[in-house]
């Protein structure tokens, strides 16, 4: 039986999710966008919710296109607050239309969100050497600055909490405890 951090259930969604997603470092500003979006609608919510949800936000967001999600008019906002498939928080939805404007023109000042995003750790995952589950942050001086930098832009839902687990779901950091068998050895 292999070893995986704290946090992972039983749920076969779960470990299938720990194993192959958390923690690789993504640099495309799709995927990166989508993490984003799931991100701040899991704030205050458990991940597993946002897992069980994933398939549904897909449909109802269109793939997480934020091209597409930019121009989103108010019907199709209030459409998604009659979704039943994934969470109707109004400020939430309202939030991924403002997120993706706001993406599109992190794109346009730095040439793709990935360049934006991992410039804050020189483009290269930090790797923390964590013990227990009383060892990982919720929370780091780093993820506090890109925090603020995020809202400075007008981004929503974007404390320093959102920010950390983004940056452990998209590889920023590495957070795999040192007993979990996804720990890299070299």
């Amino acid at each position: 039986m292999k070893n995986r951090c704290f946090w992972v259930t039983d749920s076969q969604l779960y470990i299938d999710y720990h194993d192959n997603e958390w923690g690789k470092p993504l640099f495309d500003d799709e995927t990166l966008f989508e993490f984003l979006v799931l991100e701040t609608f899991q704030a205050g919510l458990s991940w597993i919710t946002i897992l069980n949800k994933r398939e549904n936000f897909r449909k109802a967001f269109d793939n997480f296109d934020y091209q597409k999600i930019s121009k989103y008019s108010e019907k199709k906002y209030e459409s998604l607050l009659q979704d039943a498939g994934i969470i109707r928080n109004k400020l939430k939805i309202r939030s991924a239309i403002t997120n993706a404007q706001l993406f599109l023109e992190v794109q346009k000042e730095f040439g793709s969100f990935s360049k934006f995003i991992w410039s804050y750790v020189d483009h290269k995952p930090i790797l923390n050497k964590f013990h227990k589950r009383e060892d990982v942050p919720a929370t780091t001086k780093l993820s506090d600055i890109i925090s603020k930098d995020l809202k400075k832009r007008g981004f929503k839902f974007v404390g320093s909490t959102v920010v950390y687990a983004y940056m452990q779901a998209v590889g920023m950091v590495n957070d795999h405890t040192t007993n979990c068998f996804k720990y890299p050895t070299e």
